[in-house]
């Protein structure tokens, strides 16, 4: 269930109720006439299945609440109603497979923005990658992999096109590749330092790497991965289960491959270079791809799904 806060001007809050009570899903409306201050107006509150809350949220922006007053969603994570789970029974479909777009939008616009931390996470996970590149080490693949914060970009530039919006597209490309600059940048004079302290060697890069040596030699199936991991990050983003995007985060190479590629450089090797670039691309398209089509997918499902509740 979600929960809804709405402020709402005073010659608005009968549509809005309105709006509410036609809403199959909703329950709990509460109306608090000139309980708002800034700005001023009314206080509406609703519970509303999860299903049911993309078509509210519509019409709510269809009457201009989010300009004119306010709208706040709260997810509810213990509701002990006999109401709320008729709503829950009455709205079309199943939560979990409703897409909430406003909120997938907010949620992709912040993970999407090119900021110093945002920055500083990728840095640092290229950092920590390419110390396991040198060594070999897969654990500390692993864990540069689960702190690089690069999906975020990448599923704003899926939502953006399927909700057609240029500049969330912009936005998200520019810290995708703003960033991976950046990062790689960084990482080149990391591993030179690293170099110049006999901490790296130009020997541990070209020896052979059993267990990391993948990351610049791409193939079908880093592309295949990457795709099974865009579409489980896409559908964790869609159904609120974040827990599952850290198995997405550990499941693709991007992070490693720019680590590698950087390193790599700085040590004038062209060839592992362009693998691991290559592999990196491979990547970033495979998940951007994946994520489009899974969200075309879930919009033309639940679609359909909504044209045979109101049929019945």
């Amino acid at each position: 269930m979600l929960h809804l806060r709405l402020i709402t001007p005073s010659e608005k809050t009968d549509e809005v109720v309105l709006l509410i009570e036609k809403t199959v899903g909703a329950t709990h409306l509460v109306v608090l006439p000139d309980a708002a201050r800034n700005p001023a107006g009314d206080v509406v509150m609703c519970d509303v299945a999860r299903e049911a809350g993309d078509e509210l949220l519509a019409g709510l922006r269809e009457l201009g609440i989010d300009t004119s007053g306010s709208i706040a969603v709260e997810t509810i994570d213990l509701s002990l109603s006999d109401r709320a789970e008729k709503a829950e029974a009455d709205a079309p479909g199943e939560g979990a497979d409703a897409v909430l777009w406003e909120h997938l939008s907010d949620a992709t616009h912040e993970e999407s923005t090119l900021s110093v931390t945002y920055l500083a996470f990728l840095t640092l996970a290229t950092m920590i990658a390419a110390c396991g590149v040198v060594l070999d080490n897969a654990i500390l693949i692993v864990g540069a992999m689960a702190v690089g914060p690069e999906f975020g970009p990448l599923a704003g530039i899926c939502t953006a096109i399927v909700q057609r919006r240029p500049r969330l597209a912009l936005r998200s490309t520019n810290a995708l590749l703003v960033g991976f600059a950046v990062a790689m940048t960084l990482t080149v004079g990391f591993s030179l330092f690293m170099d110049a302290v006999d901490l790296f060697s130009e020997q541990q890069l070209k020896a052979d790497r059993p267990n990391t040596g993948f990351i610049y030699a791409p193939d079908w199936f880093s592309f295949v991965v990457a795709v099974l991991a865009g579409i489980a990050g896409t559908l964790s983003l869609t159904s609120a289960k974040s827990g599952a995007l850290v198995g997405v985060a550990i499941s693709v190479t991007t992070v490693p491959a720019a680590a590698n590629a950087a390193v790599a450089l700085s040590y004038g090797d062209t060839k592992q270079t362009w693998g691991s670039t290559e592999q990196l691309l491979l990547n970033l398209l495979a998940i951007t791809i994946a994520g489009t089509a899974t969200l075309l997918t879930q919009k033309w499902l639940w679609s359909k799904q909504r044209k045979r509740a109101n049929v019945l």
